[in-house]
């Protein structure tokens, strides 16, 4: 679904679920009450669980109706991943857990909602993580609190329970000034009256128990990834994310959360295009001239010239017009 031409409303109702149930049909997202998955072989189950193949692999990790809430909140914020948690404190905890480790710092606004400032200011304080706390819309004082060993900026879009205003932009011009990302607490906020991710915030965390849910009857926190933090330009000081994990068979999670960590997906419909050049055949040379648009270095006239060595002579008037129709694209 391409969400930039979609209104609010449509995305709300719409992201994570744009065709049937698969399984079922059924037009209502359905509930999938399971704690495991099948695997095919052991082969299959080995690139699920080495990250080479996405898709499902425990429950704790991922679920199919809990996956239509995550794309659908990542839509709303104009993020590119959303990670659906248990409440909102938690989704505060691994949003900074992913990324501070002892001898760290965080640097965090001195209008926080209760919990959050415990974490920061105690929690993880006995893990090693030290913390500035500071009124982040003075600037000075911000950009003096930033330290050598500074992981993140940490700042509410409304301070919680006053609702004082943080000045978005001017954060975060600060801490990407100094190469930090910056994570917003959009709790009170919502993506319906403000988006952090359009003023420059890396990371939007959720407590979904709030406006979110709606009624006061279920626990639930949300992160987004806005994608827009080069995490493997800065490896050295953001490890977890940019280096091989050994914990995980040397995954650099930077590499396979894919668009999550600020590589583009693109989407596009290249069956319909090859169809419209006169052959479903040619959906991957629609996918060339996609690629020929967006990739640097390559000249316009050696991809052509691959197209015409690659496909037989008598096919070459549709292939070139696929290949056209997808630098359209």
């Amino acid at each position: 679904m391409s969400n930039k031409k979609l209104h609010f409303e449509t995305l709300q109702l719409h992201v994570g679920q744009e065709n049937p149930d698969p399984a079922t049909d059924a037009r209502a997202v359905p509930i999938y009450q399971t704690t495991s998955y099948v695997f095919r072989n052991s082969q299959h189950a080995a690139d699920r669980f080495g990250l080479r193949d996405a898709g499902n692999i425990y429950g704790r990790l991922t679920n199919s109706t809990q996956g239509v809430f995550e794309d659908r909140v990542a839509a709303l914020e104009g993020g590119v991943a959303g990670l659906a948690v248990a409440s909102g404190a938690a989704a505060v905890t691994y949003a900074l857990q992913n990324i501070v480790q002892a001898g760290d710092h965080i640097v965090a606004a001195d209008n926080l909602y209760g919990g959050s400032f415990n974490l920061i200011t105690h929690t993880l304080a006995t893990q090693g993580v030290t913390n500035t706390i500071v009124n982040v819309n003075d600037l000075e004082a911000l950009e003096a609190a930033i330290q050598p060993n500074t992981k993140v900026v940490y700042a509410e879009t409304f301070g919680n329970p006053n609702s004082d205003v943080t000045n978005l932009e001017a954060v975060a011009a600060v801490a990407h000034k100094h190469n930090i990302p910056f994570i917003v607490d959009n709790t009170f906020g919502t993506p319906f009256l403000i988006r952090p991710i359009e003023h420059g915030a890396d990371v939007v965390v959720h407590s979904a128990t709030k406006f979110i849910g709606g009624h006061g009857s279920s626990l639930g926190g949300v992160i987004v990834d806005g994608g827009t933090f080069d995490w493997k330009a800065n490896a050295d000081k953001y490890p977890s994310l940019a280096k091989p994990d050994p914990s995980y068979h040397g995954a650099v999670f930077a590499d396979v959360a894919g668009k999550a960590m600020g590589i583009n997906i693109i989407a596009v419909d290249a069956l319909s295009a090859a169809e419209k050049a006169g052959s479903a055949r040619a959906v991957n040379v629609v996918l060339m001239g996609v690629l020929s648009k967006v990739l640097p270095g390559i000249e316009l006239d050696a991809w052509k010239k691959a197209v015409e060595k690659c496909v037989p002579a008598k096919v070459i008037e549709i292939n070139e017009k696929a290949f056209d129709l997808g630098r359209d694209m």
